[in-house]
């Protein structure tokens, strides 16, 4: 960030009620510090009155969620914005004096580091309407995943204490839906057994199931695996239903949210680029575009770097020595890239042949992955930067990574 002619810095540490801001002159004399409320009024009018010693630079720890609003104001004011990244914060609070944390010391921090330190600083963009409805949908489209995952569990929990067999049918089934309307209408295994495979087979039917007479034929053989009654099969058959329509439901909420995220990356320019590299559809290429929206990356690198997809070298002496997976950086950048090349390793011969290569090099399977993850993130940002397609190649001739 170029700020030759910046003469104030502003820190601010985000809050939900409240944020706390830092203002200091180019030579690190206070302006500014106090506690500032979030709203609309009171960042125009502290902006306005910093603005009167020169022009202004305002840097925050957190550019969404509870600090978005700072931002927009800032942004709509023509005032230059930087963000901090945590990691980077907290680094340099490390070496500030004092134990303490608080709100007033981390805005000290940003607006020292945005004084002295620009290069720390990332920019962030004009909003962009469509970047911050990706961010949105994606987030809450990951929160309804993990509703779907917790639900599907305790399904396959209450089965395998009351009919273990009946579980190792049914909970590969939980994804559709027709399963879960047969769960509705009969929870338990006495309730199964009497609407018998004519009536399992019709319900199945009528709700989509294109296999519906193997399934059917599947659930009556595995009720007869099991003749006694277990204790609390009563009560599993209250809750079951529950959970069953409780799935239905998040599954309507997921395709609800898959289709309006669709139509906002089909809009976008680079959703061609991103979604010619195998294992990339819509909802990986949504949250790559919303977690890098707003952000520049000067190479590759820098963008393996921000997904946390660089491994980390330690070495000290003979003893200790090796790589190992950051725990740093964008952790849904980086679970999104992850399971896009573990998909990949079933569609792209060139992954899969980067992947077994990395076996036989005596990689665990998460970790060959995760180099594949390191490797298809540096072929995207030359994708992106060209403007170019996916172009498969033989594996020994891709950019390798360690």
């Amino acid at each position: 960030m170029n700020i030759q002619d910046v003469e104030v810095f502003v820190g601010i540490d985000v809050g939900k009620a409240e944020h706390w801001a830092t203002a200091l002159t180019g030579d690190g004399k206070k302006l500014f510090d106090k506690a500032l409320p979030n709203s609309e009024d009171r960042l125009r009018e502290i902006y306005q009155r910093l603005g009167e010693h020169g022009r202004v630079l305002v840097a925050v720890d957190q550019p969404a969620t509870i600090g978005a609003l700072a931002v927009a104001v800032a942004q709509a004011m023509g005032i230059m914005m930087g963000y901090l990244p945590g990691l980077s914060m907290r680094r340099i609070a490390d070496l500030t004096p004092g134990n303490a944390k608080t709100d007033a010391k981390d805005a000290a921090v940003i607006a020292e580091a945005a004084r002295t330190m620009p290069h720390t600083l990332r920019s962030i963009s004009t909003s962009d309407e469509d970047a911050a409805s990706l961010s949105m949908l994606t987030g809450f489209d990951l929160d309804l995943a993990r509703q779907v995952n917790q639900t599907a569990n305790r399904i396959r929990g209450l089965y395998t204490q009351i009919h273990p067999a009946l579980e190792t049918v049914l909970g590969k089934w939980l994804e559709h839906d027709s399963v879960l309307e047969v769960i509705a209408a009969w929870p338990t295994p006495a309730d199964l057994r009497k609407a018998g495979r004519a009536r399992i087979d019709a319900k199945l039917k009528a709700k989509g199931a294109k296999r519906h007479a193997a399934w059917a034929q599947a659930i009556t053989d595995a009720l007869g695996k099991q003749t006694v009654v277990v204790a609390g099969t009563d009560a599993a058959g209250v809750v079951l239903p529950h959970l069953a329509r409780q799935l239905i439901a998040l599954h309507a909420q997921r395709r609800d949210v898959a289709a309006q995220v669709e139509a906002l990356v089909e809009a976008h320019p680079l959703y061609p680029v991103l979604t010619s590299m195998p294992g990339v559809g819509a909802r990986t290429a949504a949250i790559f575009l919303a977690e890098t929206a707003g952000r520049t990356f000067p190479t590759g690198a820098h963008l393996a770097s921000y997904a946390g997809l660089t491994p980390v070298t330690r070495r000290s002496g003979s003893s200790i020595r090796g790589e190992y997976v950051s725990h740093a950086g964008n952790k849904r950048l980086k679970r999104a890239m992850f399971l896009s090349a573990f998909a990949s390793l079933r569609s792209d011969p060139a992954s899969r042949a980067y992947y077994e290569r990395k076996r036989t090099q005596g990689k665990h399977h998460n970790q060959a992955v995760l180099t594949l993850a390191h490797r298809r993130i540096l072929t995207l940002y030359a994708m992106i930067r060209d403007g170019s397609l996916y172009d498969p190649q033989p594996a020994q001739q891709l950019p390798t990574a360690a």
